[in-house]
């Protein structure tokens, strides 16, 4: 195999993580600093164990690390790259809301 089709393979298999909406949206709330299994649910209005359990996925994936204090994990996002990667896709799915609104307000003024 070789080293593109490899690269190939971890690409799709990395993005395979950020097809959950809860997912994308604990790694924005990441975005501000690390934050515990607790502050999360209460920010995005779920259960702990769910939280826990998207968390364990971005976890294995290598797209946040873990901090233990006391009885408390906190957790970060592991390289700012994903930030931008999120950032960047946002920013073209913001652009195609707007395209469509655009073309939308044409065909309405016909």
């Amino acid at each position: 195999m070789s080293v593109e089709h490899k690269i190939y393979e971890m690409h799709a298999e990395q993005c395979k993580i950020f097809t959950s909406p809860k997912r994308l949206e604990i790694i924005d709330l990441l975005r501000t600093g690390e934050k515990s299994v607790n502050d999360l649910s209460a920010y995005i209005g779920i259960r702990q164990s769910n939280v826990s359990q998207h968390l364990a996925i971005l976890r294995e994936k290598g797209v946040v690390a873990p901090r233990k204090e006391g009885n408390t994990t906190f957790y970060q996002i592991t390289n700012s790259k994903i930030l931008e990667a999120c950032r960047l896709m946002r920013e073209v799915l913001l652009e195609r809301l707007e395209e469509n609104s655009r073309i939308a307000e044409t065909v309405k003024m016909r």
